[in-house]
């Protein structure tokens, strides 16, 4: 099978007034086309330092990163603007939506950097979330949830094969969280995209099929719920 995704051997340190800390150790995750990972863990578990180094936002002390065939391991974080905005989208907990700009210019963004704006590929994706109202409203005019569906929007502007979302609905009340989850995976299928989700809500990502624990800097795979 193709692989979007695959880390081999992570490890993560970190240097405290104790000494060395060792966040990730020995993490493997192999992720294909469509496939959608939920990895579940307590505050302070490196959740958020796995999807950092599986962005390309931060360097491994060991081990390697890979999307598709592309060693990520092998370069900067600050060479990599260029594959991760083809090979990937990101979602957090925070949206980073531009203050300045529409929702419709946020969605459009991704493309404008990149030469390529697409203004009604991004129509079509507001409207895909259910913004098609709120198009040119700032994001400090809309509710938290409705910032949060297009920040899902944005990070699918340029159609990508793998999404990466670390706590994407962890500010949100739980109905919103339910429609922000369910909207992802909807999205994510019709499209083929990969999903890797980080998160401490079990309860929300009980459907996923594949479900990982991390603690101890282990990530260990979870039965599937019945």
């Amino acid at each position: 099978m193709p692989v979007v995704l695959e880390c081999r051997a992570l490890a993560r340190r970190y240097r405290n007034a104790g000494g060395l800390l060792e966040v990730l150790h020995g993490v493997d995750l192999r992720v294909g086309p469509g496939e959608i990972v939920a990895i579940l863990g307590p505050s302070g578990s490196g959740k958020s330092t796995l999807i950092h180094l599986l962005a390309g936002l931060d360097a491994p002390d060991a081990g390697e990163v890979w999307w598709g065939d592309l060693a990520v391991h092998r370069r900067r974080p600050r060479d990599l603007a260029q594959e991760r905005a083809r090979a990937l989208g990101l979602v957090f907990q925070n949206h980073y939506l531009l203050r300045e700009l529409s929702l419709l210019e946020n969605i459009m963004l991704p493309g404008s950097i990149r030469g390529r704006p697409d203004e009604a590929r991004a129509r079509g994706l507001l409207e895909r979330v259910g913004l098609s109202g709120r198009m040119d409203a700032l994001p400090g005019k809309v509710s938290g949830g409705e910032r949060q569906r297009a920040a899902v929007a944005r990070a699918l502007a340029l159609d990508p094969p793998l999404l990466l979302a670390d706590e994407p609905t962890g500010s949100l009340d739980r109905d919103n969280a339910r429609a922000v989850f369910e909207l992802l995976v909807e999205l994510a299928r019709e499209r083929g995209t990969a999903i890797v989700m980080v998160t401490h809500d079990d309860e929300l990502v009980r459907p996923v099929p594949r479900r990982f624990h991390l603690e101890g800097g282990r990530l260990e795979p979870l039965p599937a719920s019945s």
